[in-house]
């Protein structure tokens, strides 16, 4: 249980702005004291409401394990701030609940993921490929492709391409290495990332599932067989983590966008 206590982020706030005014301190280096500042303090978490901000990425609330009055007093406070925000691993019996508090929250099923969206998209022309080895690592999937949407960024979705038929990746191939970031999927023996990032130009990041039979070790076989990868340019989360991939893969992205933004500057 958290204490709880008086926030000192309006005071701090106000000083930082004081000290602007009187010329003592950029707008600059305020911006970059402000980003630091705000958090809320609940009886049962502290929210971060400046991650956006911070980050560029959203608040997020980790739903299992959680009671569903933890996480309507979580999911309230996110609310008043207007910000995107995502309740991940969270069932649909408990999502029906908390919809009937919060019934303008989204709940996407296959990602077993809430979130509330700002509606704002990326004007990018970059986007995310989201490849799969087979159907059943949809759900891992979906988390990452719905948590990018969320952040507003573009997804286009290949799945079931796995090593066991290669030829059905490689009827794809052309259309994925058009993609900014690529994350792949899989389970099993763990091979697509390897084999996709020998055949494209595009940074990979790999996300072993738990799909599979007994020697699978619920992800870890694929895990390190992606962390022992020869093909250069992959990157590894871990395992049945499709919303670290979607974070970093939107990382990546927002990076690329930057880029593409001071080099249309510089031409003007």
């Amino acid at each position: 249980m958290f204490r709880k206590s008086v926030s000192y982020s309006q005071q701090a706030i106000r000083a930082i702005l004081e000290r602007v005014s009187e010329k003592k301190l950029s707008a600059h280096a305020a911006f970059r004291k402000l980003r630091h500042l705000s958090y809320e303090t609940l009886s049962v978490a502290r929210l971060d409401h400046h991650r956006m901000l911070r980050r560029n990425l959203p608040e997020v609330a980790y739903g299992s394990g959680k009671t569903i009055e933890q996480l309507e007093k979580i999911t309230r406070a996110l609310l008043k701030k207007g910000h995107p925000f995502l309740i991940t691993r969270l069932g649909e019996d408990s999502f029906k609940k908390l919809k009937k508090s919060f019934p303008g929250l989204s709940y996407a099923k296959a990602a077993h993921l809430a979130y509330q969206e700002d509606g704002k998209k990326s004007n990018s022309e970059g986007w995310v490929a989201i490849v799969t080895a087979g159907t059943s690592d949809a759900s891992v999937a979906e988390e990452a492709a719905v948590t990018l949407e969320v952040m507003g960024k573009r997804t286009r979705r290949f799945y079931d391409c796995g090593v066991a038929g290669v030829h059905r990746l490689l009827d794809q191939v052309r259309e994925i290495e058009q993609a900014s970031v690529v994350i792949c999927v899989a389970g099993m023996e763990g091979a697509l990332p390897s084999v996709l990032a020998g055949l494209i130009p595009k940074p990979v990041i790999a996300v072993p599932t738990s799909v599979g039979y007994g020697s699978n070790f619920k992800g870890v076989a694929p895990l390190l067989a992606m962390l022992n990868s020869c093909a250069q340019g992959v990157a590894v989360v871990n395992i049945d983590s499709g919303f670290n991939a979607a974070c970093f893969a939107s990382l990546v992205l927002d990076q690329l966008i930057n880029k593409s933004g001071d080099r249309r500057d510089e031409k003007r």
